[in-house]
């Protein structure tokens, strides 16, 4: 199977099951299960600590014993077995203790992914943004399924789409690697701890994983509460699925024609747009809550989080050597994808049921400093 094919195919599987997880686990713990949103939120930020600190520490162990291609095979076949817990259970602690252990292996595959495309980019010149608007687009087909199937059959089939998307990605796996990710990234001689010691005194690395944190943290509100805030402003379950999909439309325009528009583009000017792009996006949301405002704020997905995620691909694709990515892709999985959207989960929560405007308003206190941030850095860094 060609490199770019095999990529193409796994991020498509990937994001079709994160399609599920993300935005609609929240309203399938209140609905479904019955919990508060106090409670939903308590049990998706406790996942996402555990999430940030396996992909911390879990993934770049793993890839010195392991090659990517293994390494992602085993966590899906394990992430699959252990969602079948969710089905039985009813209570708020044994449904927080099968988040938790999901959360330990399930969220690696992703930084796994990455990393395999990020190292496929050095080796085999593969094009990033067209394998990963794959991803894009499996996510949108997960939502719009859901969107359907809940409408059709309640909450409760959400959890089932959520196996029938994990039982995929295990078979995807099972399909031939590029010989690339079949041995360990690791040069003889080379230290996870050096590693992790040389990109942590790099003030370059860490002004861009804060970047980072800022950026794909301030989506906290908007992942977690943007399926149940749609239903509370009078939108039906079926057409939910079709307005959150905006924004994964936006999305997939972005990485389709990231390599041709952004190749000539500063990571810090990028960073800049996702900045501005941001607050816009959470601004309109609190000034005019209502439907045709969401939509339209849907679209500035492009740049709050798909010109953020590509300018930190490019930024370790060209300044980091592949023994390194691991590493890097493995702290920007547990702090920027994970830790910060977790503390801010467990602020969100309260601050949601106080106002759901509000909890949107609060995504630019993180934005705004993204902006001050690379706009005082950007010329000592040289980004």
């Amino acid at each position: 199977m060609k490199t770019q094919r095999w990529l193409s195919f796994n991020f498509f599987t990937f994001f079709f099951t994160w399609g599920v997880f993300l935005p609609y686990m929240v309203g399938w713990l209140t609905d479904g299960k019955g919990l508060t949103v106090i409670e939903a939120s308590i049990i998706m930020g406790a996942g996402m600590i555990i999430r940030s600190l396996s992909t911390f520490l879990l993934f770049p162990e793993a890839t010195k014993r392991s090659s990517l291609s293994s390494f992602m095979r085993y966590s899906a076949l394990l992430s699959l077995i252990i969602v079948l817990f969710y089905i039985p259970s009813d209570s708020f602690g044994m449904l927080l203790v099968i988040t938790v252990i999901f959360s330990l292996v399930y969220p690696n595959i992703l930084a796994a992914m990455e990393s395999s495309g990020s190292v496929l980019m050095q080796k085999e010149n593969i094009n990033y943004g067209k394998s990963r608007s794959y991803g894009s687009f499996g996510y949108i087909i997960a939502v719009l399924l859901i969107g359907i199937a809940t409408y059709t059959w309640g909450e409760n089939s959400i959890v089932w789409i959520l196996i029938l998307g994990l039982f995929l990605m295990v078979l995807t796996q099972f399909l031939p690697a590029p010989d690339t990710l079949k041995g360990p990234l690791h040069k003889s001689g080379t230290s996870g701890e050096g590693i992790y010691k040389t990109l942590l005194t790099s003030s370059s690395f860490i002004t861009i994983l804060l970047l980072t944190i800022l950026l794909q943290g301030a989506h906290t509100s908007y992942y977690n509460y943007g399926f149940i805030y749609l239903k509370e402003i009078g939108v039906s379950a079926f057409y939910i699925g079709f307005i959150l999909n905006i924004a994964v439309v936006s999305e997939i325009i972005v990485f389709a024609a990231a390599d041709r528009l952004l190749s000539n583009t500063k990571v810090s000017t990028m960073f800049i747009i996702a900045a501005v792009g941001s607050t816009v996006r959470w601004l309109l949301i609190f000034l005019s809550p209502n439907v045709w405002m969401f939509v339209l704020s849907q679209l500035l997905h492009a740049l709050s989080f798909g010109v953020a995620h590509y300018a930190f691909i490019k930024y370790i694709s060209i300044r980091l050597p592949d023994e390194q990515i691991p590493a890097a892709q493995g702290m920007y999985a547990a702090f920027a994808m994970s830790l910060s959207t977790a503390l801010l989960t467990f602020a969100g929560g309260p601050l949601y049921e106080y106002s759901p405007k509000i909890a949107f308003l609060g995504m630019t206190a993180c934005s705004i400093p993204a902006l001050i941030l690379v706009l005082a850095t950007r010329k000592k860094y040289s980004y």
